[in-house]
């Protein structure tokens, strides 16, 4: 098969990894890519969300297989795109735009839980029509303050706030432009007080398998401070999902969801990434997203051993519900290497060194590029550095030691991954 992969990050150098090492892979393209990728198949400049430039290649290189890694190109309509006459052959790993609605807009993704029973925060929707009525929402909850821009703003509208007054002034910015037209509707949550967990499955739209759990760090500073980023390392398996808390999970949350997408009528296959929520043993929704999580599959995929590419040709030929995953009983933790200043202004084009000298991790790149023989830094996630152990903090420790070796300017990693568990 010929498989082309759409993304440029470390979760998508992860995919081309694994994929790379299926038997079934003949010839594999990462389009855009980055300087990590290149060493799993070809890279390709393709600007993925114009998808004529992605059709024409595909067409032109006999694609079999498309792996969808970021949101924007599902959000957009890719997988409806490719129903053509003409690329109606080709595999699309993702859900068509109706179903990634689940993660294109917050409160598309409440009504549905909402509808089919699945538990998550109490909450209502806000456009500039019944600003009053969300004040008065507001009104009724105790700090914290959520709100969450509907639609996708890179990660950052989500704001959570102990002070009411700025909570409505931030619900006046927020519906006035502060995140475009992302947020021109806006969700307040009543705030959930546990921990986080995150869980993976990859379903047909009708059977699921379920993937390994992760637990990823997204506050920049250790101890969990400072400001949201795209997160700055995970580990896998998370000690606290236990047998009970792992039935609750399918029971009241994956199994009612795959019953919603079906019902639905939603044509999804590919990955669903439940962020949830554990308040006192009972699970509960934050968030969907409609691919794998960053940097959670650099976790979450190294320990699965089943070829990959068989598990996306199940979700084609009904051949799913008999698939079994082999997981590795093995600890698997990441770190990820950022550009100082991050995430806010960073500077992009430091050389990277120290890359062969890192020992026993595998090292995912994020925001990397090529230039000559070098590799520079090209975002402000840089390395995501993946080890495995028998015991997690002995993995985040060798995923720290490599991270001392690797050598950027204005480099910065978190040393504490795992900190609270």
């Amino acid at each position: 098969m010929n498989i082309l992969i759409l993304g440029s990050g470390g979760r998508e150098h992860c995919l081309a990894w694994k994929i790379n090492q299926s038997p079934l892979c003949d010839t594999l393209y990462i389009a855009p890519g980055n300087a990590g990728t290149r060493q799993c198949g070809q890279n390709v400049d393709l600007n993925i969300l114009d998808f004529e430039s992605v059709k024409k290649f595909a067409l032109d290189h006999n694609i079999d297989m498309i792996v969808v890694g970021p949101e924007a190109p599902l959000v957009d309509g890719i997988v409806d795109f490719f129903r053509q006459a003409d690329t109606a052959h080709i595999k699309m790993v993702g859900p068509d735009a109706y179903a990634a609605q689940l993660e294109g807009s917050k409160a598309f993704a409440k009504k549905f839980m909402e509808k089919y029973q699945i538990p998550t925060a109490a909450y209502t929707e806000v456009t500039s029509e019944n600003l009053q009525e969300g004040i008065r929402f507001l009104d009724s909850l105790t700090p914290p303050y959520v709100l969450k821009a509907d639609g996708l703003a890179a990660g950052k509208g989500v704001l959570i706030l102990e002070n009411k007054a700025k909570a409505v002034s931030e619900l006046q910015a927020m519906l006035s432009g502060k995140f475009g037209q992302a947020s021109s509707r806006v969700v307040i949550e009543t705030f959930l007080k546990g921990i986080e967990f995150s869980v993976f499955v990859l379903t047909d739209g009708k059977e699921y398998v379920l993937l390994p759990e992760a637990k990823d760090y997204k506050r920049v500073g250790e101890g969990d401070t400072g400001l949201n980023t795209g997160g700055m390392g995970a580990i896998s398996p998370v000690p606290f999902v236990n047998d009970s808390l792992w039935d609750k999970v399918k029971k009241k949350i994956i199994e009612p969801t795959i019953h919603g997408i079906r019902a639905e009528q939603m044509d999804y296959k590919g990955f669903v990434f439940f962020g949830l929520i554990n308040v006192e043993g009972e699970p509960y929704v934050i968030e969907y997203n409609c691919r794998l999580g960053d940097p959670e599959t650099e976790v979450v995929i190294p320990r699965i051993s089943t070829d990959i590419v068989e598990l996306f040709n199940a979700l084609f030929d009904g051949t799913l519900s008999s698939r079994t995953l082999k997981i590795s009983p093995m600890a698997a933790s990441t770190v990820m290497m950022v550009s100082g200043g991050y995430p806010g202004d960073f500077e992009k084009g430091k050389p990277i060194t120290g890359l062969s000298n890192a020992g026993d991790v595998t090292i995912f790149h994020a925001g990397t590029k090529a230039s000559g023989e070098d590799i520079l830094t090209n975002g402000g996630r840089v390395l995501a550095l993946t080890a495995m152990d028998r015991d997690f903090r002995k993995a985040v420790a060798k995923s720290v030691a490599a991270a001392e070796t690797i050598q950027f300017e204005g480099k910065y990693f978190r040393k504490d991954i795992g900190f609270d568990l």
